[in-house]
């Protein structure tokens, strides 16, 4: 992992400590616009730094597996903690780099699709039914809410 995210990450650390603080506070508690903003970040920098700690973890492991090759009894089970905490590793820092991407601010705000069929007859609206089909399975996997506003089907979809 290169420093400057390391540096980074470490901050986090220290910021959720400093939320921690500020939670326990009884001003910060009767203002309830303020806990609201300060628990929401609470819960963002607990995302990441949990994720920290599990990466700092998978290092620790791995490290003390290293140590393990030395025994020629356990060096076939070093070697394969070793294999296994690499890719760890490697899937910890991706999900450490897409965590720490800036958030949009229009991703909690709703979005409206509309579908329509349009020149080409019925074949046009065959593809219209199977794109709301696709986009509405999408989003139930992603646990989005659906809702149909208003919808004109014929006998084709």
């Amino acid at each position: 992992m290169q420093d400057f995210l390391r540096n980074q990450l470490e901050r986090y650390a220290q910021r959720l400590q400093e939320l921690d603080f500020l939670l326990s506070r009884e001003d910060i508690m009767g203002d309830m616009k303020q806990y609201r903003t300060i628990s929401h970040e609470h819960a963002d920098v607990t995302a990441i730094a949990s994720r920290y700690n599990r990466y700092q973890q998978t290092e620790a492991d791995i490290a003390a597996a290293r140590e393990m090759l030395d025994d020629p009894d356990m060096a076939e089970m070093a070697q394969e903690e070793i294999g296994s905490g690499e890719a760890e590793l490697i899937r910890l820092e991706d999900e450490l780099q897409r965590l720490l991407l800036p958030k949009d601010p229009d991703d909690a705000r709703p979005a409206f699709v509309e579908i329509r069929a349009g020149t080409g007859g019925d074949e046009s609206a065959l593809f219209a039914g199977d794109l709301t089909r696709m986009y509405t399975r999408y989003a139930a996997n992603v646990g989005w809410k659906v809702e149909v506003m208003s919808a004109s089907e014929n006998e084709i979809g």
